[in-house]
């Protein structure tokens, strides 16, 4: 069967099976279905790869089709945000293990990937729409898991701020229609549409990937259990408006430079306001929630910039995100799950007893800071190279700026938290399945900055 519309299949129909499976069992099962949507991804990406698309289409109306394309751009992003996903779901087995109502993390995570995938390959706008709306409703249920009023609050709020982008972006949508007569992506390559239409759908980018102003929600969701602030931040939600991104105004539609300008101020300014942000916060994880508003502020650039090597530096810049944030996540969450707390005031010592959840901290916060040979530099330094050689200087200092206070806040968590005196003593974590996962994620952020030339290769291959 065709390998794109399986890697939708298995982990949409995976979920609504999973209740039915043995409460001791859901968590291996998660795991299993999330590592068959990781292997289906990369068969699509070899077809591509020989310059080969694959589709699926089954047409319904003369305006919605159940039809999935699978391009360079959507097989990419398939590909990483699904192997960063079955990460977290291995992480999750020893983080979730002692809460009794695991079974609907489980469903609701591996719905949530499932969303992801469809909508990645949608070619249809109002499929894709579809997609964009379960994945809003995925995230509800999983910030608000713990069901306190703080998380009902976080939950609600991250849901209500994307429902109204999202609302915002179909009437953006429905425009195109009425401009052109069909909602099939492929029909509208290279279409010029008007501002208009184009801060509409922009409008539901902005509230996904939480940049300015609609960003606010995003901190607050840090309420849920880690694994899935890390599956937002690194692997799926925050994505998800880089990608639409990406695909409607670089490879489809047709935009005015006046716009293009308009997201690169816009960008730069999410770049400075939530690293100042994140300088001022004590909480560990809001502190990183402001520093994933701030780097997606760098791919928003990248892809605004709109030169012909600024999408393939944003989906490596995409990349070294994915894998150092959720790093970073997740090193916050054995913080938080061996010592009861996240206020860094709170915490310090650590080093003597978490030496590798430090030292995998380490290598993702250099990443994320952009400090050589680590694969988050490479992405960074281009950013700003493109940004001055096309004449916007401001943005490639502000970028520059942003990276500085990138490097204070990410140090000065390291230093609150792993050095100075102990103030909570912590067991050892080197028996932590945990820890593995986090090293996995800062071995696999050095080993591609060492060897740089193959994700840039690998995306110049997918993107012609």
């Amino acid at each position: 069967m065709n390998p794109v519309f399986m890697t939708i299949l298995v982990p949409v129909f995976g979920a609504l099976f999973l209740p039915l499976v043995p409460s001791r069992q859901k968590p291996a099962s998660s795991v299993a279905l999330l590592a068959a949507t990781f292997l289906l991804s990369l068969l699509a990406v070899f077809p591509v790869l020989k310059g080969r698309e694959l589709f699926f289409m089954q047409y319904f109306t003369d305006w919605f089709s159940l039809s999935f394309v699978a391009d360079g751009l959507a097989v990419f992003m398939a590909a990483v945000s699904s192997f960063v996903a079955f990460l977290i779901c291995v992480y999750s087995l020893d983080y979730m293990q002692h809460y009794a109502e695991s079974g609907e993390f489980y469903f609701w995570m591996v719905l949530f990937v499932g969303a992801m995938m469809g909508l990645i390959f949608s070619a249809n706008l109002i499929l894709l729409f579809c997609f964009w709306e379960v994945t809003s409703v995925c995230s509800w249920k999983l910030i608000g898991f713990y069901r306190k009023e703080k998380d009902a609050k976080a939950a609600d709020k991250a849901f209500l701020v994307t429902f109204f982008g999202a609302s915002l972006m179909l009437a953006g949508l429905i425009i195109v229609y009425l401009t052109y007569g069909t909602f099939e992506v492929g029909a509208l390559r290279n279409m010029p549409v008007v501002d208009l239409v184009a801060f509409l759908v922009l409008a539901g980018i902005l509230s996904k990937s939480a940049q300015l102003p609609l960003q606010s929600w995003l901190p607050d969701a840090g309420v849920a259990p880690t694994p899935v602030t890390a599956l937002l931040h690194a692997a799926v939600l925050v994505k998800i408006g880089v990608y639409m991104f990406a695909r409607f105004f670089c490879l489809t539609l047709a935009v005015s430079p006046a716009f293009l300008n308009s997201c690169i101020a816009l960008s730069v300014i999410t770049i400075v306001v939530a690293a100042a942000s994140a300088l001022v916060e004590n909480n560990i994880k809001r502190i990183l929630a402001y520093s994933t508003i701030s780097q997606l502020g760098y791919i928003l650039l990248a892809l605004s910039l709109n030169t012909g090597i600024s999408l393939k530096v944003a989906l490596v810049y995409i990349l070294a995100h994915s894998l150092a944030k959720a790093g970073l996540f997740l090193c916050a969450g054995i913080v938080e799950h061996k010592t009861g707390t996240k206020d860094i005031h709170e915490l310090g010592g650590l080093l003597p007893y978490m030496p590798y959840t430090a030292a995998a901290y380490l290598l993702c916060a250099f990443s994320i800071i952009g400090i050589p040979p680590l694969l988050g530099f490479w992405p960074k330094f281009m950013v700003v190279m493109l940004a001055v050689k096309s004449g916007h200087i401001l943005a490639g200092v502000l970028a520059v700026a942003g990276a500085l206070a990138t490097l204070l806040y990410l140090m000065r968590l390291f230093n609150k938290v792993f050095l100075g005196q102990v103030r909570i003593k912590a067991s050892e974590d080197k028996n932590s399945p945990m820890v593995w996962v986090v090293l996995v994620l800062a071995a696999a952020s050095l080993a591609l900055g060492l060897g740089f030339k193959v994700p840039f290769h690998f995306v110049m291959a997918l993107i012609k």
